[in-house]
């Protein structure tokens, strides 16, 4: 597993990173500071908060949770952090997001997935078409198991769980249900 310590060492966990993505329509870049301006308007919509709650962020409160996830890692190295910003592969504005947060569970690492894109941008299958860039690359980083935490009544979330092969548990977690799937080999 590149760049992954053996479990057991988690306090100081070296974690991988994320690489550029590319898919026919979109690019995938990594995450940096710089993203916090163009993101803060990307995420100004207030319908993309329906079923997660909250509200648009601040350009200061994105451009500190940026720095934060920018380093790659939670502050106590338990989990790995890998983000992505969206945007047209021609270029133009960043029209949404990608994250795996990586764990271990025993010797396995788990890539806890989540995605975003802006209301002008969505219904055009470009989430599930940046989800799957980041599924397809999981593998080689070492990721056996990939899961997502969906809200019950976001039926368009649901399907692209369901494309990204991840299936329904029984599990809710704070109102939201589990999603899971294995890597394909």
């Amino acid at each position: 597993m590149t760049g992954v310590r053996p479990a057991g060492d988690n306090q100081d966990a070296s974690w991988p990173r994320a690489d550029a993505l590319r898919t026919d329509r979109l690019s995938l870049e990594p995450l940096a500071v710089r993203h916090a301006s163009e993101m803060t308007r990307a995420l100004a919509p207030l319908a993309l908060y329906r079923f997660t709650g909250g509200e648009p962020p601040t350009y200061d409160e994105l451009e500190a949770r940026y720095r934060r996830q920018a380093r790659g890692r939670s502050d106590d190295g338990r989990a790995g952090w890998l983000n992505w910003i969206i945007r047209p592969i021609g270029g133009g504005p960043a029209i949404g997001f990608v994250q795996a947060t990586l764990t271990r569970r025993g010797v396995e690492l788990v890539a806890d997935l989540a995605w975003l894109v802006t209301v002008s941008e969505q219904g055009r299958g470009l989430a599930r078409e940046a989800g799957s860039a980041v599924v397809a690359w999981l593998p080689s980083i070492g990721v056996g198991r990939r899961q997502a935490h969906v809200h019950p009544d976001h039926t368009a979330s649901a399907r692209v769980a369901e494309r990204l092969g991840l299936a329904p548990t029984t599990t809710l977690v704070d109102g939201e249900v589990l999603w899971e799937g294995i890597a394909a080999p």
